[in-house]
């Protein structure tokens, strides 16, 4: 099936650009042009669209303005920035409307690779109504106590943007925003940021202000807890993970370079439960209920009420918002490694055997390979070595 791409430029040239840089996905893509906002808002009522890639500054309506309409009318869409202005109070407008930035001038194999990622992530998931929930996100609720640690660092005379990086190291929503906001191209900056802290550093400390405190990238979390989605639970769980999952990676030889990333992988793992509890509470309680009277998992219950599950649900969002696509496989597969088609040790081995180490209780069952990806742990022949890593968890797990 064709996806529905549609690019927004007032500038015909750049538009004619478009055209032949990407003349060879045409068997893949169905394409479409429009030189002006209005006239993408007239198409989509006819044709939608799977991806729309708009410039910013144009004549009458602009592409934030756009992508604000687009994201209210049709939050199934992956919405992307393609843009040459270095304008801050642009770029900070365009946080919330846009789930990517991409600057000009782009080389063809990013513009084709984005899109083509976010059509692919759209696989996740078979229900529309959920994908416009997910898609339509633009933050996630953040622990009440850390959102307000981190709101008064930010504003103190003496703020430390460590300190700022290090609250946000701790808080699962926190995490994800900064870290799409800095791997997406707003500021122009490097990609591939695997840490808070190194986010924060590198946005420097007026914009995360600014973020902060005019954007309001965060918000503070408001909803009673449900069994199987506490956020107390959820959150310990996360960091937990996030340190294990590292220890693990440490131990397998992952390059060095990619310690950070399962750390960051770790604490995002379970990012799609923070979704569910907070959009869809309801859906959460039913799902609850079949845990406790079915006795089974928790993603299995997930996938009975929903047809998907809170891992597939994370992996789609953290896609959307650019998170590196070891990351991204890490959250979708952490149940069932053994369905990702990528081989070796990598970040979802990681995940998948910290996520489990740390939910082991040693006094229910000392079998520690129960509940681990027999099949996968066997293909990457480290199914006899699952005492070691856990081993070098230290307090992690205790």
């Amino acid at each position: 099936m064709k996806r529905h791409i549609l690019f927004v430029d007032d500038e015909p040239v750049l538009l004619d650009g478009l055209k032949r840089m990407l003349h060879g996905m045409r068997d893949r893509w169905e394409m479409i042009f429009a030189a002006s906002a209005e006239a993408a808002l007239e198409i989509l009522k006819s044709k939608p669209a799977d991806v729309v890639v708009t410039d910013v500054r144009m004549p009458g309506m602009d592409g934030v303005q756009l992508l604000s309409l687009v994201r209210d009318l049709y939050p199934q869409i992956v919405r992307i920035i393609l843009s040459g202005t270095n304008e801050k109070d642009i770029i900070l407008k365009s946080i919330g409307s846009a789930h990517q930035y991409l600057s000009k001038p782009c080389d063809g194999e990013t513009l084709r690779t984005t899109i083509a990622r976010a059509c692919t992530l759209r696989g996740l998931l078979d229900d529309k109504s959920l994908v416009s929930v997910i898609s339509g996100i633009e933050s996630l609720p953040s622990l009440p106590a850390l959102y307000k640690e981190v709101v008064e660092e930010a504003t103190s005379p003496n703020g430390s943007l460590n300190r700022v990086g290090e609250i946000m190291s701790r808080d699962v929503a926190m995490s994800a925003k900064i870290l799409q906001i800095v791997n997406s191209s707003f500021f122009g900056l490097p990609q591939h940021v695997t840490t808070p802290i190194r986010a924060v550093n590198l946005l420097g400390l007026e914009i995360v202000k600014s973020l902060i405190l005019s954007v309001k990238i965060f918000s503070q979390f408001g909803r009673s807890e449900l069994p199987g989605y506490s956020m107390t639970n959820l959150w310990n769980h996360s960091i937990s993970t996030g340190i294990v999952a590292k220890a693990i990676a440490k131990e397998g030889g992952i390059g060095t370079g990619m310690l950070d990333e399962a750390f960051a992988a770790g604490l995002l793992h379970d990012v799609g439960k923070l979704v569910l509890l907070d959009e869809l509470p309801e859906k959460c309680s039913e799902i609850s209920e079949i845990v406790s009277s079915a006795n089974c998992r928790l993603w299995e219950a997930e996938q009975e009420i929903l047809g998907t599950t809170h891992a597939q649900i994370g992996a789609y969002l953290m896609g959307i918002w650019g998170l590196s696509e070891s990351s991204v496989e890490a959250i979708a597969f952490h149940h069932c490694p053994c369905k990702c088609p990528n081989e070796g040790f990598s970040t979802l081995t990681a995940v998948h055997m910290a996520n489990h180490i740390v939910h082991h209780n040693p006094a229910l069952d000392r079998d520690l390979m129960t509940g681990l990806d027999r099949e996968y742990m066997e293909r990457l022949d480290i199914a006899d070595r699952v005492e070691d890593f856990r081993s070098v968890c230290g307090d992690s797990i205790g």
